[in-house]
């Protein structure tokens, strides 16, 4: 008798846990999709530690310089965590907060008149001025609002690209840009967009859609062509920037995958010099997820599970240079992973700047 009452009560307890993993309400419906094999660190993404040597700039109290810009006046802008969008000289020293939008800035660029133009995962599409006065450009297409502007680029001609990473997780609404993310990248539901913005008439489109979270954006050398990183499918986009309301999962001449199956998550898209375009990967990638990909059900046990627990890929430093046909012309990686999340690469003359979403420091390799 004295046994059965614990038994039962494991029983009990069990069955709990079962029902608690099988039916607790989750955020996401998954779909299944098919990744390719992960091609491991091989090739043009041979193992070296040319990425282990940063050196670090202190961010004070700030930290995750997402997107580092060197303005028209020599400065580097670093939009960080906090809103702040930082300016300093180029050796980090006399920072400074150039603007707070209230939000979190995630790319910028500068148009022809020095106006920092911002795509605010909270706020949509920004422009600060020289004075520093913020303006909303956009928060909506249409009626449809804009979730989670993550990626800008202004073009030669004033246009404005960006990309609407989710439809359907807002960062304002589930916790902040990373949990959005996680979350949009598990469900695979493939909302994301690239929408052009015209200052000109105001208007704002859709480029492109059907992206499993759009981020990085980069502009082809003769502005006809948009390059754009598909971080959950560990890809890179060519679109034409005249497409409209274009679904890349049907083929179109319009767009191609020019970079496919690659060993991380793909994040910010940079123009470097010499025509090269400069990739970051803001993690390796993580078998666990990779098998998971046609297991809708396993993946929204992971959601009920504690946060610990989920398959967060590690730290692992890794950025890449590509030409515009696709050739990957440097390689530089950290697999001790001591620089979190290096999403990108600012180019310049003397410096690699690279970029992170939560580091607190500003990490940089002299060339």
């Amino acid at each position: 008798m004295h046994l059965k009452k614990p038994l039962l009560i494991s029983v009990i307890l069990l069955a709990m846990v079962a029902a608690y993993l099988s039916f607790w309400p989750v955020p996401i419906e998954p779909a299944r999709w098919q990744p390719g094999p992960a091609p491991g660190y091989v090739g043009p993404h041979a193992l070296n530690s040319r990425l282990a040597d940063l050196q670090m700039i202190s961010l004070g109290a700030e930290e995750g310089p997402e997107h580092i810009v060197v303005g028209r006046d020599g400065k580097l802008y670093a939009a960080v965590a906090s809103g702040n969008v930082l300016r300093m000289n180029q050796d980090g020293s006399a920072q400074e907060v150039f603007a707070n939008t209230g939000g979190r800035v995630l790319g910028f660029d500068f148009d022809a008149a020095g106006n920092l133009i911002a795509a605010d995962a909270v706020k949509g599409l920004l422009s600060i001025s020289p004075d520093k006065k913020i303006t909303l450009l956009a928060d909506k297409v249409g009626a449809d609002p804009i979730r989670y502007a993550d990626a800008v680029v202004v073009a030669g001609d004033g246009k404005i690209y960006l990309s609407d990473a989710s439809t359907r997780f807002a960062p304002a609404s589930w916790g902040g840009t990373f949990e959005a993310s996680v979350l949009d990248i598990l469900e695979q539901s493939a909302t994301g967009r690239i929408l052009e913005y015209d200052p000109a008439t105001r208007a704002t489109r859709v480029v492109a859609k059907g992206l499993s979270f759009a981020n990085g954006v980069a502009l082809s050398a003769d502005g006809k062509a948009l390059f754009v990183a598909e971080t959950g499918r560990y890809r890179v986009w060519q679109i034409a920037v005249d497409a409209s309301n274009l679904d890349v999962a049907q083929a179109h001449p319009q767009a191609r995958v020019l970079l496919d199956n690659l060993p991380g998550y793909p994040d910010n898209l940079m123009r470097g010099l010499d025509g090269k375009i400069w990739l970051g990967f803001a993690k390796p990638r993580n078998p666990v997820v990779d098998n998971m990909a046609d297991q809708p059900f396993l993946r929204k046990i992971t959601l009920r599970l504690p946060r610990a627990l989920w398959p967060i890929p590690k730290s692992y430093g890794h950025v890449m240079a590509f030409t515009e046909d696709g050739k990957i012309v440097a390689d530089l990686q950290d697999p001790s992973g001591a620089y979190p999340e290096t999403t990108a690469v600012t180019e310049t003359l003397e410096r690699l700047y690279i970029q992170s979403l939560h580091a607190k420091t500003l990490g940089w390799l002299p060339k």
